[in-house]
């Protein structure tokens, strides 16, 4: 038998066009080869490792080939204590930076207080809580993006977080954020407003077709 399943000869496999009987293995070669139909998979963009910074910025996100993407954020921890990581979107390649974002959050503490954050007039939408910057105080969290390079609907957010905060306290947090003007988002900028942070991003597109 010949390469990924097919007599006497293998026919050429790409994205959107598999022909085959295909065993485990064809399955995984061709998803490796990223030549395998999976619509809804993960597909890396970017990852950063950033070290003392106050800002980062994925300035290619793919906005015309991804209608949702995915953010992850692993072991955020400020320089500053008790400082939360935001996001801004690029439209068309200029930051928007003025108070027309709005956001909602839902909060619970290890300590059973529960409580809410919200705002329709802000700067910034939430990638992570106010996190402490003490030895093992850190945040992880991963926020979904929706609609970023459709010019015609607005730019959506949800996320998730868990975290130690500056209190040593455990948290979750979960909400979601929008940026109500119709336009096309072509970046991503993560920032803390003092100080500098430590952590790994990535960015992936979801596939669709």
């Amino acid at each position: 038998m010949s390469e990924y399943g097919y007599i006497p000869e293998a026919p050429e496999q790409s994205f959107g066009n598999n022909k085959g009987i295909f065993t485990p293995k064809d399955i995984y070669d061709l998803t490796r080869a990223d030549k395998y139909t999976n619509y809804g998979q993960l597909e890396l963009i970017e990852t950063k490792t950033v070290s003392g910074a106050s800002s980062t910025i994925f300035t290619s996100i793919q906005e015309s080939t991804y209608n949702v993407h995915f953010l992850t954020i692993n072991n955020y921890q400020p320089s500053v204590d008790s400082r939360h990581l935001d996001i801004r979107f690029f439209e068309s390649g200029v930051e928007e930076s003025a108070s027309v974002y709005q956001r909602a959050q839902q909060i619970g503490q290890a300590d059973t207080s529960f409580s809410e954050s919200k705002s329709t007039a802000i700067d910034y939408l939430l990638a992570s809580f106010a996190t402490g910057n003490a030895t093992n105080e850190s945040g992880n969290s991963y926020s979904y993006f929706y609609n970023l390079g459709d010019s015609s609907k607005y730019s959506f957010q949800t996320m998730h977080q868990d975290d130690i905060n500056s209190s040593g306290v455990f948290r979750t947090a979960f909400g979601s954020g929008v940026l109500p003007q119709a336009s096309t988002v072509d970046q991503i900028k993560l920032f803390v407003s003092s100080g500098t942070f430590d952590c790994t991003v990535s960015l992936y597109g979801i596939a669709e077709s």
